[in-house]
């Protein structure tokens, strides 16, 4: 007896990975349906039909790339979490620089530029809705008491605008021993200098 067909949501979800993987590699800028499909092994009409309109695919194509991005920087804290927002910023920094990682930040930062010179239509809010992502997990390295007030939310979002600054910068010149370092600098002596053991001459 044969199988049965896959759902209408299986062979969706089967498509929408498929195509992520393509748009990984080929961007999203001037994404054409007739391409995608032939690579994927679709339809220019199944992809209409699944996800309702061209849009419609973007949209799902965005959330899936928010997604992969939230679930690799929570797999950076772990299996241990660190200590600080410091080390935080350092170990998270390590697998934003992994190779095998660049394919998913250049999506990342095309979405990103793309929202935010499109304030409606289907790009809108993702720019905003990452930066929430991010300092929602940069809120979880820190400790009950140092998360809470605006000294903490300041500390995060500096933690945040190394991290995509050295990020951008990466992407643009592929210098990651140059920016590693200075991710490392600024992290301890911006983020905890003050907090630093004074010295005792």
């Amino acid at each position: 007896m044969s199988q049965e067909a896959p759902t209408p949501s299986a062979r969706r979800n089967e498509l929408l990975e498929a195509a992520y993987r393509y748009v990984l590699t080929h961007g999203l800028a001037d994404l054409s349906l007739r391409p995608l499909a032939g690579a994927i092994g679709s339809s220019p009409r199944v992809l209409l039909f699944l996800f309702d309109s061209k849009d419609g695919l973007l949209r799902a194509l965005l959330a899936r790339a928010r997604a992969d991005q939230l679930a690799l920087l929570e797999r950076a804290g772990r299996p241990d979490r660190p200590a600080g927002l410091a080390s935080a910023v350092e170990r998270v920094w390590t697998w934003l620089a992994a190779k095998e990682h660049r394919p998913l930040l250049r999506l990342w930062a095309e979405a990103y530029a793309r929202s935010l010179n499109q304030a409606d239509g289907v790009w809108a809010g993702f720019a905003r809705a990452t930066v929430d992502d991010w300092l929602g997990v940069l809120a979880g390295f820190q400790t009950p008491s140092e998360r809470a007030g605006e000294d903490g939310l300041a500390r995060r979002t500096l933690a945040l605008a190394v991290l995509r600054g050295a990020l951008l910068d990466l992407l643009a010149t592929e210098d990651e021993e140059r920016l590693t370092a200075a991710v490392v600098q600024q992290s301890r002596v911006a983020l905890y200098g003050r907090d630093r053991p004074e010295r005792c001459d």
